[in-house]
């Protein structure tokens, strides 16, 4: 799954990206996403295996990726970490070749600007994808904004960056910016606010593995690492749609209307 050119040996082992798939196709197996026929809508693929995977399984997905232009701007094909379309997304070879095209269209998408015509998937995902879109308010914006793309009762997971070393000092604007646990609370907040029910955790690790801070010359145990002056990891957020989140915002404000 990590590596389909066949260099690395390793099934398992303390990366953070790693982690950030396994986590994400753990918490869609378990709310009974990842079955034949379920739809799902992937943001920012890259070239992760999880399009593969997914297909794979029976589900029906949308992948969707920066076009060429704004990923070229933003350096993403200087690092092949672009999809570009269907060709690429399949090199992990968990789904049959024709399978593959019957299940899996691809388009380029601007996570800023999503396009009305995304709804009523049965779940939606990204990995370290929504720091990428310029600041941190652009990147909660996203994932608020991106539950309109899910039916009443879908799941959306995400992972992003997290600032273990500061609560206060951040990297707010740019090409990667890094949440902090006041800013992820603030985005719970909101998707609570609008009836959307969320999972989240905030604990750090207490194994030595957990600890470590890699750097380079990186090592074989890479779940924190430094960017600039701080030190990040993973963090996900498994959230699920309100089943009908027009009638709640309606009962919340006739109970908020009888507060003095």
């Amino acid at each position: 799954m990590w590596d389909p050119e066949g260099t690395e040996t390793r099934d398992v082992f303390d990366h953070r990206k790693m982690w950030e798939w396994l986590f994400i196709c753990e918490a869609l197996r378990e709310a009974g996403m990842l079955l034949p026929g379920r739809r799902g809508l992937g943001f920012g693929v890259g070239r992760e295996a999880l399009v593969s995977l997914f297909a794979g399984m029976g589900c029906h997905l949308v992948a969707t990726d920066l076009g060429a232009e704004q990923a070229r701007a933003a350096g993403w094909t200087d690092t092949d970490d672009h999809a570009g379309g269907l060709a690429r997304l399949n090199d992990y070879g968990f789904c049959p070749p024709d399978q593959f095209q019957e299940r899996v269209t691809y388009r380029d998408l601007d996570m800023n600007a999503i396009p009305g015509d995304l709804r009523d998937f049965d779940f939606t995902w990204s990995s370290c994808a929504f720091e990428h879109l310029g600041s941190l308010a652009s990147g909660m914006d996203f994932v608020v904004n991106q539950m309109e793309c899910l039916r009443p009762g879908g799941i959306a997971v995400h992972t992003t960056e997290l600032n273990v070393s500061s609560d206060t000092g951040t990297i707010a604007e740019g090409g990667t910016v890094l949440y902090r646990k006041r800013d992820v609370e603030d985005l719970v907040r909101r998707l609570r606010a609008d009836g959307h029910r969320i999972a989240y955790d905030l604990s750090e690790g207490t194994r030595t593995e957990d600890r470590h801070v890699d750097v380079p010359p990186f090592s074989n145990t890479h779940l924190r690492t430094t960017l600039g002056e701080y030190v990040t990891t993973s963090i996900a957020l498994v959230i699920q749609k309100h089943a009908g989140p027009r009638a709640w915002r309606s009962r919340a404000r006739r109970l908020l209307a009888r507060q003095p």
